[in-house]
């Protein structure tokens, strides 16, 4: 859930003058939604066109998508899970399929072999109702929740759910499948701290694979299915410890610093590839399997700007990709290489929406 929409909310809540800036900043060309230094985006398309849309993970044919929504118009109180055909859909005019339940929130969803059904987690098992955000204060750190009654489901196409795949007691979420087809990497509080496990496709064979104190999560696997790259907070000082583990007693993680980190399938040969500082997150592998990307906000004077950047495995060759004025983020490349999906606030109107947008990737 960390790699939620929670973001964006953070966003919106700090930007709300500088939308209008994103929206003056469009260029009106040939690709308007381009910016002219994104020579790697072409063809690029808006999908979605109102609310908060993230988190979109492609089927393994490279044809549909799956992700996250709160837009209003469709009728949801909070974050669900909706199912499009990229070339097909026309969610400007008609209201995508929604495949979660309806109840409780939901986050993470992502396709299994076979393109019929997608895993997701949700909080339904919990109660019908939202669960609440926790307040905001004026001065005070932004702070993302990990509800406890989230767990992960396996759902086919029309929305039924087939199958729980988690039933411990706590955060479980942030599923990803691994290219290969037999494992799947997720978040878990079960040990008490928050950190990465994997799973065979229908639950069994549960392995921790990393086991430093701090948020490890937003994970995903390598092309090959060898290696998984993820985000994670680390700790220079007593002070910073006890504030992680406090804030997680209360159910809750402070995700300003975070850095971006790989490692084997198995959590062996554990490795650093940012040291930027502030929030490096939503990292995924460039189709070549020797490059991440992922979104940023270390080079802006403003803690809300987060861009798109990539950088080799081994911390080398830092480009910036994306270039709105505020947000860019959830980059997914489609498993065939050719097209890439996020969101972002471009072409917003001056609203707040976050949308997803899809293009042709040029290397």
């Amino acid at each position: 859930m960390i790699r939620s929409l929670l973001s964006i909310v953070f966003v919106s809540s700090l930007s709300i003058i500088s939308h209008a800036q994103s929206t003056s900043a469009v260029v009106k060309s040939a690709d308007s939604l381009v910016y002219p230094k994104e020579k790697h985006f072409k063809n690029l398309k808006q999908l979605t066109f109102g609310g908060d849309n993230a988190e979109a993970y492609w089927s393994f044919d490279s044809k549909k998508i799956v992700f996250q929504s709160n837009n209003p118009a469709w009728g949801v109180q909070c974050d669900q899970i909706f199912f499009a055909d990229v070339k097909k859909s026309n969610m400007k005019e008609q209201k995508p399929v929604q495949l979660s339940t309806g109840k409780g929130r939901t986050t993470c969803s992502y396709f299994l072999p076979g393109n019929k059904t997608i895993v997701y987690a949700s909080t339904h098992l919990g109660g019908d109702a939202c669960p609440k955000e926790p307040e905001r204060n004026a001065g005070g750190k932004y702070l993302w929740s990990v509800f406890p009654s989230y767990d992960i489901f396996v759902a086919d196409l029309k929305g039924n759910i087939v199958k729980q795949l988690t039933t411990t007691e706590g955060y479980d979420a942030e599923a990803t499948v691994s290219p290969k087809g037999d494992l799947i990497v997720f978040t878990s509080v079960r040990n008490g701290d928050l950190d990465l496990y994997t799973m065979n496709i229908d639950g069994s064979n549960v392995k921790q694979i990393t086991n430093t104190l701090g948020y490890d999560g937003g994970a995903f696997f390598s092309p090959d299915g060898k290696k998984i790259v993820f985000r994670a907070s680390r700790f220079t000082n007593e002070e910073e410890k006890t504030e992680y583990k406090e804030l997680l007693k209360q159910g809750l993680v402070a995700p300003t610093n975070m850095e971006i980190f790989t490692c084997n399938v198995d959590g062996s040969d554990l490795k650093q590839v940012t040291n930027l500082g502030k929030a490096n997150w939503a990292p995924f592998y460039h189709p070549a399997g020797k490059k991440i990307i992922f979104s940023s906000n270390h080079h802006g004077q403003r803690g809300y700007q987060f861009n798109l950047f990539m950088i080799n495995e081994d911390g080398s060759g830092l480009e910036q990709i994306s270039f709105d004025t505020v947000f860019d983020s959830f980059p997914m490349f489609s498993p065939d290489g050719k097209k890439i999906i996020f969101s972002s606030n471009r072409n917003n109107g001056g609203t707040r929406n976050t949308n997803l947008f899809v293009a042709d990737w040029i290397d």
